[in-house]
């Protein structure tokens, strides 16, 4: 495991550190503003939007399989064998996510998954495929850049993980500007703007890694035990499950809240919600490489470190939800009218549970990753899953007028669950644990 040692850590350093991470997390959350932006400008509007968001759709599946990459190299690769290592696993996963776009963007499957399960009209196929084959570019350069950030990571060079991320997001707007100037304007143009920004994103992340890789990383610490393909397999597949298994949340939640007593209000306010909090969230989604990064050699201080920053996105809903600054920004930057507003308000409020907790979750993640254990956070995003069902079960079936609270309470339900499960699973990994263990199994011989 590659551990940066410092000789000195201050809460500066972890400052430089952590935020560019998080800034380069809630910028690329703009990226579909602009897209969308774009195409809201087009003489059929709702149509291309439709059909470029079906193409995401179907985008965002495929794409899981590359945003593992970042953890992955940021936790094992210590020198440029390792990253060579990990390369060639790479190559691997991309020549199958790559197949596997093909078939969905050349052959009658892809059409098939459109129709049935995405529910498009069979008048938006072509334009559905037409934007999906050029959004499957984008695949490549996401998870070149992701192992290229891993790199920046462990080496503290996350300013440049911003700086790719600020180019990025210049890049389209430039792109995007050009697209509405000459009038081109279907669901390919949105594509094309996302692979152009992740393009420039990819090449950021690409040229500064290399050189890091050359000048600090050419040659291996004799102390450092050499990686193994063995362990990329073991921490890349239980990690990858995790991040599926994540993603499956909110489609769970829709399915459910479409038993509302008022489905479109009960849905809505859900999706504006959700959305708020996760782009709250997004600046504290790295905590875990505090973890990977620190925890070995700065234990206290990271964690001290970590209890300040938890609180901020607890204190930034609170406000939201509690203060008129809530209903104006409800209002002038999401644009919905006063009875939405107020109900995602509303919504909103159960969500602090979860801002309380998720860093926490992240940040214990961090650890069973730094231990190479990530097979473990499976038992903990399951839990996750298995509460919120029986919680919007329960709850749907008792308080159907309750809306789209029912899905703000549930997620926050499951977040706890999550939580103390993998406290639990990290617990009965510690020296304390085995201690109390071996004194019951002494105790238990001396009454024999």
């Amino acid at each position: 495991m590659f551990i940066v040692r410092l000789p000195e850590l201050t809460y500066k350093k972890l400052s430089a550190f952590f935020i560019p991470l998080g800034v380069s997390a809630s910028l690329t959350s703009i990226t579909h503003v602009i897209i969308n932006g774009t195409l809201s400008r087009g003489e059929n509007a709702a149509f291309i939007i439709a059909c470029y968001a079906v193409a995401m759709g179907v985008f965002g599946i495929v794409e899981r399989p590359m945003l593992v990459f970042r953890q992955v190299t940021s936790a094992l690769v210590k020198n440029h064998r390792d990253f060579k290592l990990v390369s060639i696993f790479f190559i691997y996963v991309i020549v199958v996510a790559l197949a596997g776009c093909t078939i969905l963007g050349y052959t009658p499957v892809g059409s098939w998954i459109y129709i049935n399960i995405f529910n498009a009209t069979p008048d938006m196929v072509n334009e559905i495929n037409i934007a999906f084959r050029v959004i499957t570019w984008v695949v490549f350069f996401s998870g070149l850049r992701g192992i290229y950030q891993g790199i920046l990571i462990n080496q503290l060079a996350t300013n440049w993980v911003s700086y790719g991320v600020i180019a990025r997001l210049i890049g389209m707007f430039l792109a995007a500007y050009i697209f509405v100037q000459i009038g081109w304007i279907t669901g390919a143009t949105g594509s094309l703007i996302f692979l152009i920004g992740m393009f420039i994103e990819a090449v950021f992340s690409v040229y500064k890694a290399e050189a890091i890789l050359r000048k600090k990383l050419a040659v291996p610490n004799p102390e450092d035990r050499p990686l193994q393909k063995a362990e990329i397999s073991r921490f890349y597949f239980p990690l990858l499950s995790y991040f599926v298994m994540q993603s499956l949340l909110v489609p769970l939640i829709y399915v459910f809240l479409a038993k509302s007593e008022h489905i479109e209000m009960s849905i809505a306010s859900f999706a504006l919600a959700f959305s708020i909090v996760n782009l709250i969230l997004s600046f504290f989604m790295y905590t875990h490489q505090l973890v990977l990064q620190f925890y070995n050699d700065h234990r206290r201080k990271i964690i001290i470190f970590v209890i300040f920053i938890s609180i901020i996105p607890t204190l930034l809903l609170v406000i939201l939800c509690y203060t008129p600054v809530g209903m104006g920004f409800m209002t002038n930057v999401m644009g919905a009218d006063e009875v939405l507003s107020r109900e995602t308000l509303l919504v909103l409020q159960f969500f602090i549970i979860k801002t309380l907790v998720f860093p926490w979750v992240d940040f214990l993640n961090g650890f069973l990753m730094l231990k190479r254990q990530t097979g473990k956070m499976l038992f903990a995003q399951i839990g996750n899953l298995i509460v919120v069902m029986i919680c919007l079960f329960i709850f749907i079936r008792l308080f159907p007028q309750w809306n789209g609270v029912n899905g703000a309470i549930s997620a926050s339900i499951g977040e706890m669950a999550g939580f103390i499960i993998v406290s639990y699973i990290i617990y009965r990994m510690t020296d304390r644990y085995f201690e109390r263990k071996r004194q019951r199994l002494n105790a238990k011989a001396k009454r024999r």
